[in-house]
């Protein structure tokens, strides 16, 4: 076995890693937007946050194994590395700035809440915006990114894969964001 292929095998495993992990993360989002009590929000809270380290340690990872072949086959001026390296930094902004952000204060909601059923500022953090989008545009983009990785295109389509992904994870969230909103309407009116 070469090194080059050690090494994609390794890029692959950290890409697995992740995938595996935002699985469980937006498992743990559905399970606290359907949450009625502190009870029923604490166990995926709970487990959404032993995950946190596993996205920087995967991002890195990616990065360093892309690095590698990169200097080995590629070179650092083709486009679709370019974006697809932009695209990671991105990952890495929105997972460790803003969704990491946005889980904190969910955290400190349902702290705040205290036993018993979730109060409204509990239940709008469990659907916020911010952390859903963050949430589903990472995993989004990285299914952008491994469409340039297959396709190898040119810095326009490289582009437009990493976007038309993000546009797809933002709208996805957005949308299951607002599909909690009549469910808390009907469970508050009971």
């Amino acid at each position: 076995m070469d090194t080059y292929g050690a090494v994609k095998y390794l890029h692959i495993l950290f890409l697995l890693g992740a995938f595996g992990a935002g699985t469980v993360v937006h498992a743990c989002l559905f399970r606290l937007r359907a949450a009625r009590t502190l009870a029923d929000a604490a166990p995926w809270g709970a487990l959404a946050g032993k995950l946190e380290n596993v996205f920087p340690i995967a991002i890195l990872g990616l990065f360093g194994t892309g690095a590698y072949m990169t200097s080995d086959a590629w070179t650092w001026g083709t486009r679709w590395i370019d974006v697809s390296t932009a695209g990671l930094a991105l990952m890495l902004a929105q997972g460790g700035g803003i969704a990491a952000r946005r889980a904190h204060a969910l955290k400190h909601a349902l702290m705040a809440n205290g036993p018993g059923e979730l109060g409204e500022r509990a239940r709008q953090m469990t659907c916020d915006p911010a952390l859903w989008v963050a949430s589903f545009t990472n995993p989004a983009l990285a299914l952008g990114i491994v469409w340039n990785m297959t396709q190898k295109p040119g810095l326009g389509e490289s582009i437009a894969a990493v976007a038309v992904a993000y546009a797809v994870g933002a709208a996805l969230a957005l949308w299951f964001t607002r599909a909690a909103a009549p469910e808390a309407a009907a469970v508050s009116q009971t």
